[in-house]
């Protein structure tokens, strides 16, 4: 039978949550509910400088608001831990000591200083960068002497000349590597911390972990993780590096692109489904045509097999429009809920209404859910229900009030609003139609001037639902300043 399969996400605490990292923790996890596997969650926190509490909080706080669970890991506990590295130093030094005994490993006494002017050395011969081997081959003495001095010494791995290191990778098919261009890497730093590399070797195999899948960035790491698995004699996982993430002009992704944390979108109001589904497609395809999809259905879809090698390209207007789409499918109650933040933000609203004023707000957010793409996006298009001022959007709008059957169709629709026993959606609709009718006009003159008129803009959401809102009263009042301000005359 054959083994479960397990992946893992291993972030390093030390800052905000990266849209990048979120992607990585999401093919992990469609990967591991495709296949019925586990969902390991590790933090790498050996970088003692910048690692957080906060920023692990951050880490964990987005991928629960993503639908991104754990099975294992940091906070649920599992058959494998402890899941932060810190916690787990004792176990890498009872590997760290083998290694020293088989004389696979051994101390390194060089300074800074020194290992510095060897690489300035090399990058001015044109050769690359790598440890010499200095300390490869001290005798006793040489090394107490060292001690003498006070210096802590590194421990290096030995890297074998001239072999060939082949990653077999699931995106990217053998992926070969020269031992020669590596050198003697360090596996535990001076202050007896080990290093990325080491460390992540020995907590994946005892994790049993089954598949890596992680970004493209991480390729060049593979193969001393890899001659990490050769000296310890474990069995290697599966690898998957997913391609870069560029911006829309192919550079790398920065701030300007949209390579902001996940709570940055969280606070603008984008719905964790917008989200997972845009990084979905950002390096994997589904099948067939839809690009609109639920976690559950790209669970059932994914397979590393349709992940690209290419780049993917972070467009944030393609986000928007994913996002929008999924806004659309929000129940009323829900997009009213999404949108109370901005609101109460914007001034336009308490939180605490009641009654009658709380179903006038809620009917008022309604009319943006097709028009907003995130919830910051809500108070600005519905802010014409809260003021009476009206600013044209542009030359073209204003030129819409000057053609001839404006004051006519205006004086005629106002006049049939004031006669309405009750101002709904349809019987405001049935105004415009008669108006229509009566004056033998195209809707086009009738309902273009009129939204001009309330709201200066030539597009919106429907009239019959915005009328019914403001009231007959503030629809006449705001009908007659904008035609005073365009200088024309009932």
């Amino acid at each position: 039978m054959d083994k479960e399969m397990r992946v893992r996400f291993a972030p390093s605490p030390t800052g905000p949550f990266h849209i990048g990292g979120a992607r990585s923790a999401l093919f992990n996890w469609l990967l591991a509910r495709k296949m019925g596997g586990k969902f390991v969650l590790r933090i790498e926190d050996t970088d003692r400088k910048r690692s957080t509490p906060e920023s692990e909080e951050n880490i964990k706080s987005a991928l629960k608001w993503l639908g991104i669970t754990w099975d294992e890991g940091v906070d649920v506990g599992g058959p494998y831990g402890p899941y932060h590295q810190m916690e787990r130093l004792g176990i890498y030094k009872k590997y760290t000591d083998r290694l020293l005994a088989e004389g696979k490993a051994y101390y390194c006494y060089c300074t800074p200083e020194e290992l510095e002017a060897e690489r300035q050395a090399e990058l001015k011969a044109g050769e690359m960068p790598r440890y010499s081997g200095k300390c490869r081959n001290l005798t006793e003495e040489q090394r107490k002497q060292y001690e003498a001095e006070g210096r802590k010494p590194s421990i290096r791995l030995r890297v074998p000349a001239d072999e060939k290191i082949v990653v077999h990778d699931m995106v990217r098919g053998d992926v070969e590597f020269d031992s020669n261009g590596i050198g003697d890497f360090v596996i535990v730093k001076s202050d007896g911390i080990p290093t990325y590399n080491y460390a992540v070797v020995i907590d994946d195999y005892l994790m049993h972990i089954t598949h890596v899948i992680r970004a493209e960035e991480h390729l060049s790491n593979t193969p001393r993780q890899l001659l990490v698995y050769e000296a310890l004699g474990f069995e290697k996982p599966v690898f998957g590096h997913i391609s870069l993430i560029l911006g829309t002009d192919h550079t790398k992704m920065s701030k300007r692109h949209g390579a902001t944390s996940v709570q940055a979108y969280r606070d603008q109001g984008y719905l964790p489904e917008g989200i997972d589904n845009f990084l979905a497609l950002l390096g994997w395809a589904p099948e067939g045509e839809e690009e609109i999809f639920t976690m559950e259905e790209a669970c059932r879809e994914f397979s590393m097999d349709r992940v690209a090698k290419n780049p993917a390209v972070f467009d944030i207007k393609k986000l928007n429009w994913i996002n929008g789409q999924h806004i659309r499918r929000l129940t009323p109650e829900a997009f009213f809920e999404l949108a109370k933040p901005f609101m109460i933000r914007a001034g336009y609203m308490t939180g605490s209404e009641t009654g009658e004023k709380l179903a006038w707000l809620e009917r008022v957010v309604a009319t943006a859910q097709t028009q907003v793409d995130y919830g910051a996006q809500v108070p600005e298009k519905v802010a014409m229900y809260f003021t009476d001022e009206v600013e044209f959007e542009n030359d073209e709008a204003r030129a819409v009030l000057s053609a001839e059957t404006v004051p006519l169709v205006l004086r005629s629709l106002l006049a049939e609003f004031e006669a309405l026993p009750e101002v709904t959606h349809d019987s405001v609709k049935g105004c415009f139609k008669k108006v229509q009718k009566a004056n033998k006009l195209k809707g086009q003159q009738v309902y273009m001037p009129f939204r001009v008129a309330l709201t200066g803009n030539q597009h919106g959401p429907e009239l019959a639902e915005m009328i019914p809102l403001l009231g007959v009263d503030r629809t006449e009042k705001r009908i007659l300043s904008t035609l005073k301000k365009a200088g024309i005359a009932l």
